[in-house]
C-alpha cells in the first residue's frame, strides 16, 4: 500500500496549483491531508472520485482553518472522526481509517508559534494525545500515525538547531515528547531507512528558505513497531510545490 501524507496549507490553494493531476501521477492508494482549510462542499473532487477515490473529512468548525481529510482507493472497514474531545475535535485535528491489517490515523498537531497561549495549548495536546494513543493501542496494536507533528525531533531534522533552540517546534520539551512517543512503541519510518542530514518537509516562505533548503522535518509516518518490518519505502517528495510543506511517502507491505 502506498500512503502519502501532505500538509497542503489550504486544499483549494493546492488545487489551483495542479494538485489533482499530481495526485493521479502519484498512484497513491491513500492520501492523508492536513490543514485543508475547507469544507467538502467547497471543492469539486469528482475528477478523483472517477478514479476510485473515496473521501472522508474532518474540517474545523472555524472556516478557513485547520482540518484533515483522507482520500482512499482502499475501502476502510471503519472510519473514526475525531478523538472524542471537543477541545481538539472542533479544530479538525484527527481522523482514523481502519483497514484489515492496520489502522491509519491522520493527525494535524497544533503549532505553538503564534504565542504563549497556543504553546500552552500545544503542550496540553501532546499530553492528551499521548494518553489517547495509549488507550487506542489496547484495541488496535498495529497503527500508522501520519501527519504534521509540528515538531523536529533531533538536530539533524532542522537546518539551524542552535539558533532555533528556543523556537516552538524545537523546544526541549517537544523533542522529548517525540522521543517518549517513539519509545512507547513506534518507528519513525523515514529515519528507519534514511540517516542523512538536510532532509526537510517544511520551509518558511521567507528569504528563499526552500530554494536554499533551510527547512524543518516536522511531518512523519510513525509506524507501530509490530509492523515496522513491513516498511518498504519512506521518502520526502520535495519536488511537489503545492504548499510550504512537502508530501511524505510510505510504502508498506
Amino acid at each position: 500500500m502506498k500512503i502519502i501524507s501532505y500538509n497542503v496549507n489550504g486544499l483549494r490553494s493546492a488545487i489551483s496549483k495542479d494538485f489533482l493531476n499530481w495526485v493521479i501521477a502519484t498512484e497513491a492508494d491513500v492520501i492523508c491531508l492536513q490543514e485543508i482549510k475547507t469544507f467538502p462542499e467547497q471543492v469539486d473532487l469528482s475528477f478523483l472520485a472517477n478514479l476510485g477515490y473515496n473521501f472522508f473529512w474532518h474540517p474545523a468548525q472555524k472556516p478557513g482553518y485547520s482540518g484533515v481529510a483522507i482520500f482512499t482507493k482502499v475501502n476502510p472497514i471503519n472510519v473514526k472522526i475525531g478523538m472524542d474531545n471537543d477541545l481538539y475535535d472542533n479544530e479538525g485535528r484527527v481522523i482514523r481509517a481502519d483497514f484489515g491489517s492496520f489502522s491509519l490515523m491522520n493527525v494535524y498537531m497544533p503549532s505553538g508559534s503564534s504565542g504563549d497561549h497556543r504553546q500552552s495549548f500545544k503542550f496540553k495536546w501532546l499530553e492528551d494525545f499521548y494518553n489517547y494513543i495509549e488507550q487506542i493501542k489496547n484495541e488496535i496494536p498495529d497503527l500508522i500515525i501520519c501527519g504534521d507533528y509540528n515538531i523536529c525531533h533531533t538536530a539533524i531534522d532542522i537546518h539551524n538547531p542552535k539558533s532555533n533552540a528556543n523556537s516552538s517546534g524545537f523546544l526541549p520539551e517537544e523533542r522529548a515528547w517525540i522521543s517518549k512517543f517513539i519509545e512507547s512503541g513506534f518507528t519513525d519510518s523515514f529515519r528507519h531507512l534514511n540517516k542523512e542530514p538536510h532532509n526537510y518537509t517544511w520551509w518558511s516562505y521567507r528569504a528563499g528558505a526552500r530554494k536554499k533548503n533551510l527547512g524543518w522535518r516536522i511531518d512523519y509516518h510513525m509506524v507501530s513497531n509490530t509492523i515496522s518490518k513491513r516498511i518498504m519505502r519512506s521518502e520526502i517528495l520535495s519536488l511537489a510545490m503545492h504548499s510550504d510543506h512537502a508530501p511524505i511517502l510510505l510504502e508498506i507491505n
